[in-house]
């Protein structure tokens, strides 16, 4: 193997419905002395590989973006897969504990990590990929402070028509009410709820909703936010008939504003910003949320914010200019983009034709283990 192992950085934990986990080892390329985050699997003798190693190299092949983890390479042996992925110093969990009060992150380094967040997810949106359990611990900050979405474990591609897809998705603080109310034909509102759950806790330090099971964390929701109407209900029955409404308590909306009072503690002009951000990801019904394109347009980016400075930890977020248009790139822009897309299927193509691995990553296999 080309690469040299260092040292045992944690463990790769699908959500808890899950009883796999995955080590994550420290390694070195031999070739180019670049550090390395090594990614484990070991392979089971009558069940092969996992459909989720499958699914997490096929889509991460496609998903190339600054706040993405990179997938370099996939090393197959007789025992076990490694996926060789960029390193990165720890995950939001770990650096919001370490460089937080509290876990509560300032509010400029909160705003640097939506940000970046929300411009991850419209990539993964905008490719037709569902991440599918977005939470801090499944977001990695390197030393540049570049937040990063990976454990694509879960993640699925959605096209027209519209998928049936499991509703046993998104570790349960950070799932949709949608979800939790058994709908199977979610989209890419079930990630923007999610980008909103983190919000909030960069925020506070705490998780927003912290139930025990579904019905639980559906009341805990229904606290905060308050319970949906009976329109709502029979509206989102309507559009995911494979949902089951129930009788609920009738808690009415609170002030997000006393519920996460940190959130509002900055001046006059910009208090407001952050909890209409906060309160447009955080619609019950899906149809209303806000999408994550929309959301980096939202004024919380773009008003005011260019001399924000960040003094948290020693990993400050990047000093980019705010705002980072989302939109169209220029013609030219399109047209090159255009044209290396055509170049790159074109490489494909010829990978696949040599019997070139997954796709766009290369693919080597040890011990004359072949599995074709």
């Amino acid at each position: 193997m080309n690469y040299v192992q260092l040292e045992k950085l944690g463990k790769c934990m699908p959500p808890s419905f899950c009883h796999l986990a995955y080590p994550v080892v420290q390694g070195r390329s031999r070739t180019t002395n670049e550090i390395v985050a090594l990614k484990e699997i070991h392979l089971d003798a009558e069940e092969g590989t996992p459909s989720t190693a499958i699914r997490e190299i096929s889509l991460m092949k496609e998903l190339k973006h600054v706040n993405i983890v990179r997938l370099h390479d996939v090393i197959h042996t007789e025992t076990k897969l490694v996926l060789i992925f960029e390193f990165c110093e720890q995950d939001l969990k770990k650096y919001m504990d370490q460089h937080g009060e509290r876990g509560a992150l300032d509010l400029n380094t909160v705003r640097s990590f939506m940000y970046q967040l929300l411009k991850g997810t419209a990539f993964c949106h905008e490719n037709q990929v569902l991440h599918r359990d977005l939470k801090p611990q499944n977001l990695l900050i390197n030393r540049k402070g570049e937040l990063k979405l990976g454990d694509f474990g879960l993640a699925r591609a959605f096209g027209v028509p519209v998928n049936t897809f499991s509703n046993e998705v998104v570790t349960l603080w950070y799932r949709a009410p949608d979800v939790l109310l058994g709908s199977r034909t979610y989209s890419t509102s079930i990630d923007v709820w999610s980008c909103g759950c983190i919000f909030a806790e960069m925020i506070s330090g705490l998780p927003l909703f912290r139930g025990r099971d579904n019905h639980d964390q559906l009341l805990h929701i229904m606290r905060i936010i308050g319970t949906p109407s009976q329109q709502t209900f029979d509206k989102m029955a309507k559009d995911s008939p494979e949902i089951q409404i129930k009788q609920f308590p009738r808690y009415p909306k609170q002030d997000l504003r006393a519920v996460i009072p940190k959130a509002s503690a900055q001046g006059k002009l910009i208090r407001a910003m952050p909890i209409d951000l906060l309160e447009r990801l955080l619609k019950f019904d899906p149809a209303e949320r806000i999408s994550a394109a929309e959301a980096l347009s939202h004024p919380y980016f773009t008003s005011a914010v260019q001399n924000s400075t960040f003094t948290v930890g020693s990993m400050a977020p990047p000093s980019f200019t705010f705002p980072h248009p989302h939109g169209l790139p220029p013609p030219q822009q399109q047209q090159q983009q255009a044209y290396n897309r055509m170049a790159m299927q074109q490489q494909q193509q010829q990978q696949a034709a040599m019997g070139g691995g997954y796709g766009g990553v290369p693919m080597h296999y040890t011990h004359g283990h072949n599995p074709r």
